[in-house]
């Protein structure tokens, strides 16, 4: 079958994999029907990102058609559509048997760690990481991973009523955080950016009305504090990866607030611990991937129309196009929020 491979940096090849035998016992046979263009995908790519080696099959944002499963599978059945969930945990570590299978020490993550699903063949998952949605199109389940990232980051700042969470960085992931953000009850969104063209999109499209422009100079901090009344926000999620924004991110929190890393960095972080990290007694938490729950939730939610995930998807190519336009989605003048791969 073909498949699409990262070569080397920059370098993409149209390549091809056997096939594989039948599903074994917990496993499931599968085809890919969409694929979802992220973050990581794109470092990949550009020979960015830490836990990648070429040459290697992307591909975990995925919308897919079981087409077999292996013995003791009850949770899919051939014919149906699922979204994935790429992170393949040891049940057994200490780590998953606590509820973390996302931060298992051995955890590889579909298309990163190992081949992922942009290929025009079958291959075979573990079918416990298989979430059905067979009312939902093969456009929105390979949404849901990618929304998955920003819901577990929400659930980890754990906004409560009355309180003002500032999401920093509209890109994908900090544009998943929004969405349900806004479906939270008496909680006060603000969304920062570099890029007023991403503050509109969300003021437009995601009814997120209050939007800091970051400048490089600092003073969109005195903005923040003249939009909160001197109050900062009580829980930052910082979805940029930006050294820089990471290190500075400190200084928008309330005292007692919480700042949540969802983007990641390879580079060291420094940040003031006197007079704002310890005096403001603040929490800093890391979030990683998502939990097997956050899938079924996310689903129900677009079911439900509380997600419009047509809002996401600006750009469409195939799988064919692959190696001559996948290189433009790195600029980030193009304007893209989420391009699919049509396989």
């Amino acid at each position: 079958m073909q498949a699409i491979e990262f070569t080397a940096p920059e370098k993409i090849n149209i390549i091809d994999l056997p096939e594989p035998t039948a599903p074994g016992p917990g496993e499931a046979l599968v085809r890919t029907h969409r694929m979802g263009i992220c973050g990581t995908d794109l470092a990949c790519y550009l020979g960015k990102f830490p836990f990648f080696a070429y040459p290697r099959t992307p591909g975990h944002e995925l919308g897919l058609e079981v087409v077999a499963v292996g013995a003791g599978v009850s949770n899919v059945k051939p014919g149906d559509k699922c979204s994935l969930e790429p992170y393949v945990n040891d049940p057994e570590s200490p780590t998953s048997k606590k509820g973390s299978s996302n931060c298992c020490p051995g955890v590889q993550v579909v298309g990163v760690h190992n081949n992922g699903g942009l290929r025009k063949g079958t291959f075979i998952v573990p079918a416990r990481k298989l979430h059905p949605g067979n009312d939902l199109s093969y456009d929105q389940l390979a949404l849901v991973e990618t929304l998955a990232i920003g819901y577990h980051a929400v659930q980890r700042g754990n906004p409560k009523p009355g309180e003002t969470v500032l999401v920093i960085g509209a890109g994908p992931i900090g544009l998943a955080c929004l969405e349900f953000l806004k479906l939270m009850e008496g909680v006060n969104v603000i969304v920062m950016d570099m890029v007023q063209g991403r503050l509109d999109f969300c003021a437009k499209n995601l009814g997120i009305q209050t939007g800091v422009l970051a400048k490089p100079d600092g003073s969109h901090l005195a903005e923040l504090e003249k939009v909160t009344a001197g109050n900062l926000a009580d829980v930052i999620i910082d979805a940029t990866g930006s050294p820089r924004s990471m290190s500075t991110c400190f200084e928008y929190a309330a005292f007692s607030g919480r700042v949540v890393y969802v983007g990641i960095t390879t580079s060291d972080l420094t940040f003031p611990h006197a007079p704002i990290f310890h005096r403001r007694e603040l929490t800093l938490l890391a979030s990683r991937n998502a939990l097997p729950s956050d899938f079924p939730a996310i689903i129900q939610l677009i079911r439900e129309g509380k997600i419009d995930t047509n809002l996401w998807i600006t750009h469409r190519i195939t799988f064919d196009e692959v190696p001559e336009k996948f290189a433009q989605f790195t600029d980030p003048n193009l304007g893209a929020i989420k391009a699919i791969i049509e396989v």
